[in-house]
Order: C-alpha cells, then sequence, then structure tokens
C-alpha cells in the first residue's frame, strides 16, 4: 500500500485533476516543481532500506556478491547486446548509448517496493533489491531521465 498503492492513486488524481482544471502548461509546470520531492522520496526510501539491511550487508558479504554477479552479468549483457543493435543500425553515438544505458535499467525503485510489500522489509528479496539498487545507480548515466 505505502509503496505502490498510495503513491499511484496520488499521481493518478493529481494528473487527473490538473489535465482537467488546468492547462498543459499548468501540468508542466507542476511536474516541474514535483520532480525534486520524488527524487527525495526515492533517495529516503533507499537509504531506510539499505540502514534496515545494513546488518545483513555487513553481516553476509558473500550473499551481496552472490547476488551482484548474476546482476552485472545481466546488466553488462543487455548493454552490450542493445550498443551492438544500436550500432548495426547505425544509430548515431548521442542516441546510441543513452538508450542503451535505459534499456539496461532494471528499475529496481519498483522492485524495492514490490519486494517489501509482498515479503517484508527484512526477506530475501528485499537484500536483492538493495543490491540490485548497489548494481544499478553506478551506472546511471547524468542528464538521462528514464
Amino acid at each position: 500500500m505505502l509503496y505502490v498503492l498510495l503513491p499511484s492513486t496520488a499521481g493518478i488524481i493529481t494528473r487527473h485533476y490538473l489535465h482537467k482544471n488546468h492547462s498543459d502548461d499548468q501540468l508542466q509546470s507542476f511536474l516541474i516543481q514535483a520532480k525534486p520531492w520524488s527524487v527525495i522520496g526515492l533517495l529516503g526510501t533507499v537509504i531506510l532500506l539499505f540502514g534496515f539491511q545494513a546488518g545483513t550487508i555487513l553481516a553476509q558479504p558473500h550473499t551481496i556478491v552472490l547476488i551482484a554477479i548474476p546482476l552485472l552479468i545481466q546488466t553488462y549483457g543487455i548493454f552490450a547486446i542493445a550498443y551492438g543493435a544500436a550500432k548495426a543500425l547505425k544509430l548515431p553515438q548521442n542516441i546510441a548509448g543513452p538508450a542503451c544505458m535505459i534499456g539496461t535499467s532494471n528499475f529496481f525503485e519498483l522492485a524495492v517496493a514490490v519486494a517489501i510489500s509482498l515479503f517484508g522489509l527484512h526477506s530475501g528479496a528485499a537484500l536483492a533489491t538493495v543490491v540490485g539498487v548497489l548494481v544499478e545507480v553506478p551506472h546511471a548515466q547524468p542528464g538521462v531521465v528514464r
């Protein structure tokens, strides 16, 4: 409820209200003003999740490595396949690079929310999503919006 349903419902209601009662310019203005708050909310969630999983991360580093290895292989593998396809299509570098970065994204933000909702904050699924965030975030490219 807290991580998926409530934010989704609030977003749907807000967008519907702004779209119905205001111009598209006002809707875009609201989205620009709300974006920093959504980033702060995401960072807060990740910080809390790391805080709750810190004991497990420090106590079981081998588990973290076992989770991280296939995630890294998947991330770099998808990037390589996508970049090869982009080169085969003769896409310019400034389109191919960001497109491949976005393609490799696993959207761990949503995975974190779902894992906590279904399995609990201290579950193995939540731990796996924390490791996923560790793998995904360093590959984020400044200025690329997903």
